[in-house]
């Protein structure tokens, strides 16, 4: 193999470029400098690269960042919609058109007392729908409360009593009352811990808050979950607040 010293290449003529038919390698290590010249490239592949000033580009496929992308001139997403995990913070007003909730189905199990748990959890949806079973709930969870700063959410459960039998028109009394007995699990780093045991504060100078004792009727149960940035695995953290607005039926007149 031959080597080349040289300083400067030019063409033939002594003013136009140089064209490299087959292409060129650069080992590794090395660089290509060009002090305030602009390098027109057609296609440029490699294992990693590094820009110091302004990169613009036009029609790229997917863009994979490992770190922060800022976005100076704003964001505007044209098609395919956008997918976010993780806390998303805005520092100014966020204006949304046509914003539909998800409305989950919540789910029960049995706790070790034998309780029937009402299962909310808050990384999957905040808006549920519930048809009571043959048996009260005994308790509220709200799992993977964001616990890493101060915050707050609502959560809203539409509950519908299916049957006059026996178990089957629950929670109307003060000691099955919702939010009587409540669990809260915090979400701390991306990961939940251990639930935290509490009960809900109710208003209007209620001692509870009961549902509908006629079959059929559908009440929504709203909850505010407050965590005021202390401990996050201490009860005096949590504040739940629990409200209803509820009997709704059939209307009498209508279709």
């Amino acid at each position: 193999m031959s080597e080349i010293r040289v300083d400067k290449l030019k063409g033939e003529d002594g003013s136009s470029t140089v064209e490299l038919t087959t292409g060129a390698t650069i080992p590794s290590g090395k660089t290509v400098v060009g002090a305030g010249a602009d390098f027109t490239i057609r296609n440029l592949t490699g294992v990693a690269a590094t820009f110091s000033g302004q990169v613009t580009y036009e029609d790229v496929t997917n863009i994979d960042s490992v770190g922060v992308v800022t976005a100076k001139g704003g964001l505007n997403v044209v098609g395919g919609g956008a997918t976010i995990t993780g806390v998303t913070t805005f520092f100014n007003d966020l204006r949304a058109k046509g914003v539909i909730e998800n409305v989950s189905a919540a789910t029960t199990f049995l706790d070790a007392n034998s309780k029937v748990v009402l299962e909310l959890d808050l990384l999957a949806s905040t808006t549920y729908s519930y048809a009571m079973q043959p048996a009260s709930i005994g308790v509220v969870s709200f799992k993977n409360m964001p616990a890493d700063a101060q915050g707050g959410t609502t959560v809203t459960v539409l509950f519908t009593q299916t049957s006059n039998t026996t178990g089957g028109v629950g929670n109307t009394q003060s000691i099955r009352g919702i939010g009587t007995d409540c669990t809260v699990v915090p979400n701390v780093g991306g990961a939940a811990i251990s639930g935290i045991s509490t009960r809900a504060f109710v208003g209007g100078g209620s001692t509870f808050v009961g549902l509908s004792t006629n079959p059929g009727d559908k009440e929504f149960v709203s909850f505010f979950v407050h965590y005021n940035g202390g401990t996050n695995t201490n009860a005096n953290s949590y504040d739940i607040f629990v409200t209803k607005n509820g009997q709704f039926r059939p209307s009498v007149v209508g279709v």
